[in-house]
């Protein structure tokens, strides 16, 4: 229906099929988006490089909207020092605290300590969009 307080009431013709689809459309599209948890694995003995490379995921993961479990796995008798592995993911927060948060602090959960990550608010990155092109690209 069109008009269905008019005298005589106006409606179209439509394909039903076709209506279906866009109103399920939309109720996808109103709906939040969702964050996904992604996982980064590490070990107590993992070398600088490769926790480099792990820390520049997360950046991206964040960077993304998402969520990062990082995860430090203790092998045979590494599990005697946890410090060392609580060491690592301390390293590993710090290096991506200017975009993230620690929603989970570090905990020993079987073999496995379990750090959660989340994005910050990007509250910031608008402001700075705006002004850099207020200064017509320019860094000040």
């Amino acid at each position: 229906m069109v008009s269905p307080t008019a005298q005589p009431p106006v409606c179209r013709i439509i394909d039903y099929g076709r209506h279906k689809y866009l109103t399920e459309k939309q109720g996808k599209d109103k709906k939040s988006k969702q964050q996904d948890v992604k996982g980064i694995k590490i070990s107590p003995r993992i070398a600088e490089h490769d926790l480099q490379t792990g820390i520049n995921k997360a950046q991206r993961f964040l960077g993304e909207g998402h969520k990062v479990k990082v995860t430090c796995m203790f092998k045979a008798r590494e599990i005697t020092h946890p410090e060392l592995g609580r060491k690592k993911l301390d390293a590993f927060a710090e290096a991506v605290a200017t975009i993230s948060t620690v929603e989970r602090i570090p905990t020993l959960d079987g073999r496995l300590m379990i750090m959660v990550l989340v994005p910050k608010p990007a509250t910031g990155k608008k402001n700075a969009k705006s002004e850099d092109k207020q200064n017509g690209g320019e860094a000040v």
